[in-house]
């Protein structure tokens, strides 16, 4: 599994999204070499800064559409697992009934059915229900980065 930074490093050299590009400050220079004008300075500033913040959406929508997916199989999996407790509701429920009227192999062998069915049920509901634990609604790495973020832009330049 890569970490957040070995994702930004990746992120800079494929200029994906939650890559965070620094300029190197020559942009606003004209051809002379002088120190950039202040409108140079304010509309590179500007431009960083929205590519910036388009660059954090995209990383939050990719790791929200992560978890969503996530979620979804651990919904997927309780799902299965309602439907096959159903399931053995009823086969139990006909065991018990046979089994009252008359005395027969048939209403055991109905009983065994439930009974596997309600074991499929349990395991199903235990994977769904790990699987669930694990699902974060909330974009970790894009916290990080804006507090990362904010904290560059609170830093005194030079």
């Amino acid at each position: 599994m890569s970490t957040e930074h070995d994702l930004r490093e990746s992120a800079m050299t494929q200029g994906a999204p939650g890559a965070v590009s620094i300029s190197s400050g020559m942009e606003g220079r004209d051809s002379s070499g002088t120190e950039p004008t202040l409108g140079a300075l304010l509309s590179d500033m500007t431009t960083e800064l929205s590519q910036l913040m388009r660059q954090e959406v995209s990383l939050a929508k990719a790791e929200l559409k992560e978890e969503a997916s996530k979620g979804a199989k651990g919904a997927g999996m309780l799902g299965a697992a309602a439907v096959t407790a159903y399931l053995a509701l009823l086969m139990l429920s006909f065991a018990a009934a046979w089994a009252l009227a008359s005395v027969m192999p048939t209403g055991l062998a109905f009983l065994l059915m439930g009974l596997a069915f309600l074991a499929a049920a349990a395991v199903l509901g235990k994977q769904g229900k790990e699987r669930m634990s694990k699902v974060s609604p909330v974009p970790e790495q894009t916290i990080e980065t804006l507090k990362e973020d904010v904290q560059w832009a609170k830093a005194p330049t030079r």
